[in-house]
């Protein structure tokens, strides 16, 4: 039997996983998926906005992967100090880390880390429940908030600052993020690029949901639009790119109506830096004017702008951080490889495998992820003659034991499902996420033993 163990169960674990139960060439497989967390799904779980519930639909998709009696789940288990690389490999065939990009991209500006100055990614972990973030990290006190980034990440976070907390309700958002989001005091959001609306990142469904927000004003400067080339003529630009600047101009042209929040969406600014105000917490961001460089990139064109702003979310991508034990390419924040095989002094690592970001970079949709985990799936197969010529423990939950772990198996995930889905109940709400450490565990209850029936 080849053994597999797969760090990481969001999308790009999954899809690993599912790869190497379809194969044919070798068909005894078993997949152990481990996560850190006890939940599976990663940021299908723990980064797609509580309102997008198609998207959130997909762990439906994940989870027909993971009931597979091939594929056993072990959450709570985290690769580290007692769980190295190298220890990992004494219990395994193969090792396949999908571990994504841990981290944001900094600015790299002064002020950044100013209070009042976050990473997008915690607010979203904040709002998605994920028990890293304390529940109370964000109180909305800001009359003003600065959304730096036009992704579709900071499209998420803008939106749910202007969203109404009774139609967030609805969703799975924590108890603790919700009555924040009620005692909201933000009425102007700023969601800012360095660059034109044409090679802004967010979708065009993203952006639109912009426009249908209840009781919010969308504002754009025709003038800022009218700094990008192809404002005016949208022929040659991709089919996504040519509707967002069409949406645009058609919001240029409304008029306001005066609403309680205004969402104001602006380009051509670089932040330069973050100002503090006398309570030494975040006060304003200032930008440089940047406009085209003729060669598809923007430059300072003159001039600097000051927004206010006592929140501030940064959202320019994510990084990859290293693993202890793994080798790691600082310049490109990924793990050295090829097709998947972990590189060490430029020369493939029997038995160590990468995919999803922490291959590539964090590039692409969720679906990028099916070919990329194929991909690496490929190379173990190939590899596996050799690598099945190692003798291994019967068991490797057993050396997952003997390193601490306490392992949160899938009925422990399933204990999990059902304690927020009677939270809900219990706060007139569809299933509500627990936020806290202690609370998935307690839900998920005492270590469970799994058999392996494959």
């Amino acid at each position: 039997m080849l053994r597999v163990a797969v760090i990481g169960s969001g999308p790009s674990g999954v899809y690993t996983a599912e790869a190497l139960t379809r194969q044919e060439t070798v068909p005894d497989v078993a997949v152990d998926v481990l996560d850190r967390l006890p939940c599976p799904f990663g940021l299908v779980r723990y980064g797609v906005a509580p309102d997008h519930e198609k998207i959130k639909s997909l762990q439906g998709n994940l989870r027909k992967v993971l009931e597979d009696p091939r594929i056993r789940f072990l959450g709570n288990v985290c690769v580290g100090p007692a769980l190295t690389p190298r220890r990992l490999l004494g219990l395994y065939h193969a090792v396949v880390y999908c571990v994504g990009a841990a981290t944001d991209r900094r600015l790299a500006v002064p002020g950044e880390d100013l209070p009042g100055s976050f990473s997008a990614t915690r607010f979203v972990s904040w709002y998605s429940a994920h028990p890293d973030e304390p529940p109370d990290e964000f109180a909305l006190r800001a009359r003003s908030a600065v959304v730096i980034g036009v992704g579709n990440v900071a499209v998420d976070v803008a939106r749910v600052l202007a969203r109404p907390a009774a139609e967030l309700r609805r969703t799975d958002v924590p108890e603790a993020a919700l009555g924040a989001l009620a005692a909201s005091r933000v009425t102007d959001i700023y969601m800012v690029g360095r660059r034109g609306p044409s090679q802004a990142k967010f979708t065009t469904k993203e952006l639109r949901e912009l426009g249908a927000l209840t009781g919010t004003d969308v504002v754009v400067h025709e003038d800022e639009l009218a700094l990008d080339p192809h404002y005016t003529d949208t022929a040659d630009l991709p089919a996504v790119a040519r509707r967002n600047v069409e949406v645009l101009r058609e919001w240029a042209a409304r008029p306001l109506e005066g609403r309680a929040r205004r969402l104001h969406l602006r380009f051509f600014l670089r932040p330069v830096a973050l100002t503090a105000g006398p309570d030494g917490r975040v006060a304003a961001v200032r930008f440089a004017r940047t406009g085209p460089d003729g060669g598809g990139r923007v430059a300072d064109t003159g001039g600097t702008r000051e927004i206010a702003a006592g929140l501030v979310l940064r959202s320019v991508g994510y990084q990859g951080v290293p693993l202890p034990g793994l080798p790691f390419d600082a310049r490109g924040a990924v793990v050295p490889n090829a097709a998947g095989r972990v590189l060490r002094d430029g020369a493939p690592s029997p038995g160590e495998y990468v995919a999803g970001w922490i291959k590539r970079g964090p590039t692409g949709v969720i679906g990028t992820n099916r070919p990329c985990a194929k991909e690496t799936a490929a190379s173990l197969i190939a590899d596996a003659p050799r690598l099945l010529a190692r003798a291994l423990p019967a068991d490797p939950l057993d050396g997952l034991l003997a390193a601490g772990a306490h392992p949160v198996a899938w009925p422990g995930w399933l204990a999990i499902e059902a304690a927020e889905a009677a939270l809900g109940r219990s706060l007139g709400r569809p299933t509500v996420k627990i936020c806290d450490w202690q609370g998935l565990l307690t839900a998920a209850g005492a270590t469970t033993r799994p058999p392996r029936s494959a």
